[in-house]
């Protein structure tokens, strides 16, 4: 374990100088903001939080750190749920949130260039105002910045469709551990030209490098969507009809599996919802088509409910205004935050096969008995992406935070390797899923990755304790 050297008043001192006073943050309120995110209620306090506005304050900061052996650890919005963005060794935490400009929009080439700090929702809006459209949108986007959804390659409701973060990333800028500035590729579609560092950036949470900006490749913004929202009264049936829709030959642009008490979560969470469970449904699938011709989808829409008809369903609810396809999104996108409101929880990001997604469902019930603990699941079925909650309810700390448990969530990510499948499909590991790593990986493979690391980050600094086990 590397040990960190200690900041100091004259190190605050080349801080405050570098960036101004109000850049500088070292009081017990201000530290205490960003000593946390979105993961259970873990809290780790920063020494220092800097507040840096442009690439070349970036540079200064990583290379005096290095110098000085102090630990760093790169924050978004603090949306993350598998503790990347904990300052888990204190020393200096570098929020990113005054880099928040859309640099440009390319309308002749479909691309943009933007800072790391830009929320996504934000990018989003002003692409559509021409037209454009940046598909990758997690459940967060509309506080969650460009630069976490890099750092973990995020995906959401769209990917099923579109893809995620990766797939329309060209080239980045970054700052790397000593200081030095690079471009990772070029702003083309096709590269061919050496190591694709560019795709090695994304999704590693910090551990690195510094990104300091990112061009984006864009598409079209569809004009038409339909929505429709259909109840199982059997939860693996609706994980079963996922893979069906496919073989259709549809593809939706949104393929949600939400399991019933994930919905009654969200209704009392959420005001303003009125939404009729009966009491016989188990689960639900939140189906969204998308395109330029809104005869063509409605043909899509009209096969989707007839394969329904092999399915014991309840009634399915086309929403018929923007209005009804907001609220029912808007219940898609709370069922996190309404799972946390009700309990404290662990959730497990799984991904799996397509069409092994019920068993990978019926698989986490049966653990759930075996471990005795309840699960809430909902996600991306789409992708195969299933977001498994486990809830504390009654649980004693001893037993949440012991051993059983864990042997519990093991138990669940050796079933997704099985299953085809691997331990995350959009979180990242970060600090509180590195344990499982070797589920997953071999000692060769997890020794390859910490030799990479150690190319780009010799002395550990970037954003240590997190993705690889000790």
């Amino acid at each position: 374990m590397n040990s960190y050297s200690k900041i100091k008043e004259r190190d605050k001192d080349f801080f405050t100088q570098l960036l101004g006073q109000s850049a500088v943050k070292v009081d017990q309120e201000s530290l205490e903001n960003y000593d946390h995110d979105y993961t259970e209620d873990l809290h780790y306090l920063p020494q220092i939080v800097l507040l840096p506005s442009k690439s070349e304050q970036i540079a200064s900061i990583l290379k005096y750190c290095n110098q000085n052996n102090f630990p760093l650890t790169v924050r978004g919005a603090g949306t993350g749920l598998s503790g990347g963005a904990l300052p888990l060794f204190g020393g200096v935490l570098l929020s990113m949130e005054k880099m928040n400009r859309i640099l440009e929009i390319d309308e002749r080439n479909l691309q943009a260039t933007v800072e790391p700090g830009v929320i996504t929702q934000v990018f989003q809006e002003a692409l559509a105002e021409r037209g454009l459209f940046y598909p990758p949108d997690p459940a967060s986007k509309g506080s969650c910045f460009i630069g976490g959804n890099l750092a973990e390659n995020s995906g959401g409701p769209k990917a099923v469709k579109y893809g995620v973060t990766k797939d329309y990333v060209l080239n980045l800028e970054m700052v790397l551990a000593n200081g030095d500035i690079i471009w990772t590729g070029a702003n083309v579609l096709k590269n061919a030209t050496g190591l694709n560092l560019t795709q090695l950036m994304v999704g590693s949470e910090g551990t690195l490098g510094v990104i300091t900006k990112a061009v984006f490749r864009l598409i079209p913004l569809p004009k038409q969507d339909v929505l429709m929202l259909v109840p199982f009264r059997k939860a693996e049936e609706a994980c079963e009809a996922v893979s069906a829709i496919f073989h259709l030959g549809i593809t939706p642009s949104g393929l949600e599996f939400m399991e019933k008490d994930a919905l009654v979560f969200a209704k009392e969470f959420v005001h303003g919802i009125e939404l009729e469970i009966e009491e016989d449904i188990e689960a639900h699938l939140l189906i969204e088509l998308d395109g330029n011709q809104a005869d063509i989808l409605m043909q899509e829409a009209e096969e989707i409910y007839q394969l329904m008809d092999q399915y014991d369903c309840g009634e399915i609810l086309l929403a018929e205004s923007q209005a009804e396809k907001d609220r029912l999104w808007k219940l898609r996108r709370s069922l996190g935050e309404a799972v946390k409101a009700n309990s404290i929880y662990k959730e497990e990001d799984t991904v799996v096969k397509r069409a092994e997604l019920p068993q990978l469902l019926l698989g986490v019930k049966e653990i759930g008995k075996e471990y005795g603990f309840q699960s809430v699941c909902y996600g991306h079925a789409g992708d195969g992406n299933l977001h498994v909650n486990i809830l504390k309810g009654d649980m004693s700390d001893e037993a949440w935070n012991g051993n059983h448990l864990k042997a519990g969530i093991r138990k669940i990510f050796m079933l997704c390797k099985e299953l085809g499948g691997t331990i995350s499909g959009e979180h990242g590991i970060g600090l509180v899923q590195k344990e499982y790593m070797d589920v997953v990986f071999s000692s060769t493979e997890l020794d390859l990755q910490k030799s990479i690391k150690k190319v780009f980050d010799p002395k550990g600094i970037l954003n240590p304790g997190k993705v690889w086990p000790e």
